[in-house]
């Protein structure tokens, strides 16, 4: 008998809109094996840090629980410095033998700072402040970039506006969103 691979996980949008000295990161609900939605109202965003920055992933969920414990731990070491910590956490996530198999990307803000963290090594501030990852997050970026300039809509209005539109598009997406701003 042939080996079945694993299903294939699919189901996140996580945006970080930057705007007016405020940044939010949303992520919607939806976690899919395949053509089926599995859970609608999962909760992919997270406050680290006694809540000084905020967190959202991409990915298996239990490798996502890792990358959060290991960020906090590398906040509490650098004494809360967050680019110092990420640049640290993917130091370890590339070098390191067991990180290295995990699955998954992060945004992360605290009040100066949106950064990309990848298991390649990459730690990455968007030009303007504006993150999209997971499976509707090009659809996310899309959006948010073509609200970003409008003087009526701050960042959370933008990243609910912008999920909203990825929703609509992606069916790996849903429109049960949580967002938590710095």
């Amino acid at each position: 008998m042939a080996h079945e691979p694993s299903p294939n996980w699919h189901g996140t949008t996580i945006l970080s809109v930057r705007k007016d000295g405020k940044a939010v990161i949303a992520g919607d609900g939806q976690v899919s094996v395949g053509q089926t939605v599995m859970k609608s109202q999962a909760r992919k965003v997270r406050r680290l840090a006694d809540g000084s920055v905020v967190v959202g992933f991409a990915g298996a969920t239990a490798d996502a629980f890792t990358l959060f414990e290991r960020l906090e731990g590398k906040l509490e070491k650098h004494g809360g410095q967050l680019e110092r910590a990420c640049v640290e956490l993917a130091k370890d996530w590339r070098t390191d033998r067991y990180l290295r198999r995990l699955e998954a990307m992060m945004a992360v803000a605290n009040e100066n700072v949106s950064l990309v963290l990848t298991g390649s090594g990459d730690v990455l501030e968007p030009d303007d402040g504006v993150i999209g990852i997971g499976s509707g997050g090009n659809f996310a970026l899309a959006a948010a970039r073509a609200l970003i300039d409008r003087d009526d809509m701050d960042a959370e209005a933008i990243a609910r506006r912008a999920m909203k539109i990825a929703a609509d598009i992606c069916v790996y997406t849903n429109e049960n969103v949580i967002v938590e701003s710095v």
